[in-house]
């Protein structure tokens, strides 16, 4: 069963993916701070009982205490759980798809985080089935809800409708030409944020870009998804814009091409290294500028991360052994 970033998705030239997280609570259970681990454990029996009992969805339980470190590292760097769920595994549970459309995270810092993602940008059918996942455990449980402020939730940030949406976008043209503060200012007034998704202290890397609502209280959720992915669109009309310029200059075509030479030789590659060239080979595939099928680097993005890779051979590498490693599994995909 393929996943979404084998998937090309609508307007995937620009867009990875879309994202729709959920949060809710039990309402017989204190939130999870609260919770000692054999409370935990209710929690994550309960809601694994519900969706298990439900063959539409044919999610599979992962007791995360039995994963390696790096394998549930993995599973952040592949966007599946959050980074503080992989800080701290103990006393928490994961429903995962096998396609990895759909994540469940149970006892992070609420009860429950419903999360599904889709290739390119698709908020109807990724609304369809997280709308799903949510009514199928409203139905056969008590969710923490106050007719007048909405769902409850630890943090504040997240009452009301519970939901934080995002798109994944790849915007090295518009990064190029220097646009992205003017544009990440932009958008925070109309309640969204714009940031670098993979940094380095406070260097973007990647030129890749998360958009995502802030505003969960006093907006219904298609409202949001409707304002958020309006604002996606004008972002990547924007971005092709630039890349219609961008591609004129001689200078960036050779910084292209030789990102992709250097790709297809190197003996050892860093994942920063890596990060910023396959960005502009996949500008080169998006723009014909270099015969590279976009699907294929994506897949590369995610499957050269470190504890990807670690996971992949089962072991716990040591940095330079990854390094080659990485080398020779990005040739054996870009070069046929």
């Amino acid at each position: 069963m393929s996943k979404w970033y084998e998937n090309k998705g609508k307007e995937n030239d620009v867009v990875l993916n879309t994202r729709i997280r959920l949060v809710r609570n039990l309402d017989e259970f204190p939130f999870p701070a609260r919770l000692g681990k054999n409370e935990r454990e209710q929690v994550n029996n309960i809601i694994r009982d519900i969706i298990l009992g439900e063959n539409e969805f044919q999610l599979s339980y992962v007791e995360t205490d039995s994963l390696t470190n790096y394998q549930v590292v993995s599973l952040a760097e592949r966007y599946l759980i959050s980074p503080e769920f992989a800080s701290d595994s103990e006393g928490r549970g994961l429903l995962l798809s096998e396609d990895e459309a759909i994540s469940i995270m149970l006892c992070e810092e609420d009860h429950i985080r419903l999360q599904v993602i889709s290739s390119g940008l698709d908020f109807d059918r990724t609304y369809e089935v997280i709308s799903s996942l949510d009514s199928v455990i409203d139905n056969n449980a008590d969710y923490a809800f106050d007719e007048k402020i909405g769902y409850l939730t630890q943090s504040p940030s997240n009452l009301g409708t519970g939901m934080r949406a995002s798109v994944m976008l790849h915007l090295p043209a518009l990064s190029a030409t220097g646009n992205m503060s003017r544009l990440a200012s932009t958008v925070s007034k109309l309640g969204l944020t714009l940031k670098s998704y993979y940094t380095k202290g406070a260097t973007p890397i990647a030129d890749i870009y998360q958009l995502s609502n802030q505003v969960t209280l006093g907006i219904s959720e298609k409202s949001a998804l409707s304002n958020l992915s309006a604002i996606a669109m004008q972002l990547v009309a924007q971005e092709r814009q630039s890349r219609e310029l961008v591609i004129k200059d001689d200078r960036y075509i050779d910084k292209i091409w030789r990102s992709y030479g250097i790709l297809q030789t190197a003996h050892m590659i860093n994942c920063r290294e890596f990060m910023e060239l396959v960005s502009l080979v996949r500008l080169g595939g998006a723009c014909g500028i270099l015969d590279v099928d976009i699907q294929s680097i994506d897949e590369l993005m995610i499957d050269m991360q470190p504890a990807t890779i670690n996971a992949s051979t089962g072991k716990n590498l040591t940095v330079n052994e990854r390094d080659i490693l990485r080398a020779r599994m990005i040739k054996a995909k870009i070069c046929k």
